[in-house]
C-alpha cells in the first residue's frame, strides 16, 4: 500500500509540471542568427547563450555571439570569444572576421591586418573586410600595401566614394599623384557634396603643380562646408601665390575623421609648401609684330615735306630754259 501511494504521488507531481517545448542548440543558434540579421543584437546574445548552454563547444554559436558583441561595442570580449571558437574550428570565417574586426576597432592595426590575411584565405568576397584592411594599412602609413586591398574594395563597391577617397590618400602617400587625382576624380564623380573629397583633390593638384585647379577645389570644399578649417587654410595659401608655389618631397597624409564623410572618411591637411617668392621689377612688355607665314613684310613708305612755291617757280624756269635750248639746237 505504501509503495502504491509513493508511485501515485510521483505521477501527480509529474502531471503538475507544465509542459515545456524542448529546443536543441541548433534551434537557439538560428534564433540568434535571425535576431542579429534584424539588428537585435541584445536578443541575439540571449539566444546564442542558450545554444552554448546546451552545447559549450558550439563554435558557430561562439562566432555569432562574437559578431553581436562587436556590434554592441564590446570588442575585447568579441576577440576573446572568437579566439575560443577558432580553437574548436580554425577555419570558421565568421570567427576569423569577428576577430579581425574587433582588433581593427581597438586600433590594433598591425594585428588586424594579419587577422584579415587569415580571413581572406577562407573567404574572399567580403568587401568591408578589404576596406577595413586598407584603412588599417593607411593608419600604419604603409601606403603601397594599402593600395592592394583598396583596389579590391573599390572594384567590388564602385559607389563607395569614401573608399575611393582613402585609395587616393594611399596613392598620395606613395607619391603617385596622378593616380591619386584619378581616385579623387572618381569620388567626386559619385558625389559632389562632400567637402573632404574636394579638399583632398585640391591637394593632389597642388602636388602636380596645378595651383589654379587646386584653388578651385578648395573653393568648392568651402562652398559645401564654410567652416572646414583645412580647406580654408589651403585656399588662403593659393591667394597671390599662383604659379610660384614649389612643393618638394611627398605628402604624408595625416588621417582624420571627415565631418562630411561616411565609412572611415579621411582628410589630409596641406603640407607646408616651400615657397619661392622673388621680387620681380615691373617691365613694360615689348610688342613684336610677326608677319604671317607665306607673306612678305611690306616696307613702310617714305614721305617728304612739301616744297615752297618759290622753289617750284625756279624749277619751272630751269625746265623751260632747257627745252628752249634744245629747240634752237635742232634748228
Amino acid at each position: 500500500m505504501r509503495s502504491k501511494t509513493i508511485i501515485l504521488v510521483v505521477l501527480l507531481t509529474l502531471l503538475a509540471i507544465p509542459c515545456v517545448h524542448a529546443e536543441d542548440a541548433q534551434d537557439w543558434y538560428m534564433n540568434g542568427q535571425n535576431a542579429a540579421i534584424a539588428g537585435n543584437y541584445a536578443d541575439a546574445l540571449t539566444y546564442y547563450d542558450k545554444a552554448l548552454a546546451l552545447d559549450s563547444n558550439f563554435a558557430s554559436a561562439m562566432a555569432g555571439k562574437a559578431v553581436a558583441l562587436n556590434e554592441l561595442g564590446k570588442y575585447t570580449d568579441a576577440i576573446t570569444l572568437s579566439e575560443q571558437a577558432l580553437l574548436i574550428k580554425s577555419a570558421d570565417p565568421t570567427a576569423l572576421n569577428a576577430r579581425a574586426y574587433g582588433l581593427f576597432k581597438l586600433g590594433r592595426y598591425n594585428e588586424s591586418v594579419a587577422a584579415y590575411d587569415k580571413f581572406f584565405i577562407v573567404q574572399t568576397n567580403r568587401v568591408d573586410a578589404y576596406c577595413n584592411q586598407g584603412y588599417a594599412y593607411l593608419q600604419m602609413e604603409k601606403y603601397d600595401a594599402a593600395i592592394v586591398p583598396y583596389d579590391r574594395c573599390t572594384a567590388n563597391d564602385l559607389l563607395n566614394f569614401m573608399s575611393w577617397n582613402n585609395k587616393g590618400l594611399a596613392y598620395m602617400g606613395s607619391g603617385k599623384y596622378n593616380q591619386a587625382l584619378s581616385s579623387f576624380d572618381t569620388a567626386t564623380g559619385i558625389t559632389i557634396k562632400n567637402a573632404t573629397l574636394w579638399n583632398n583633390k585640391g591637394l593632389a593638384y597642388v602636388q602636380l603643380g596645378k595651383t589654379q585647379d587646386a584653388s578651385e577645389c578648395f573653393k568648392k570644399a568651402l562652398s559645401i562646408d564654410p567652416n572646414f578649417a583645412d580647406a580654408l587654410k589651403n585656399k588662403e595659401s593659393m591667394v597671390g601665390k599662383l604659379q610660384i608655389i614649389n612643393i618638394t618631397g611627398t605628402i604624408t597624409p595625416v588621417v582624420t575623421i571627415s565631418r562630411n564623410g561616411t565609412f572611415y572618411a579621411t582628410s589630409t591637411p596641406v603640407p607646408p609648401p616651400t615657397e619661392i617668392t622673388t621680387a620681380v621689377p615691373e617691365v613694360t612688355p615689348e610688342i613684336t609684330v610677326i608677319a604671317p607665314v607665306g607673306t612678305t613684310t611690306v616696307q613702310k613708305k617714305t614721305t617728304y615735306s612739301p616744297v615752297s612755291p618759290l622753289t617750284a617757280f625756279g624749277a619751272v624756269i630751269v625746265v623751260c630754259g632747257i627745252v628752249f635750248a634744245l629747240n634752237r639746237k635742232k634748228k
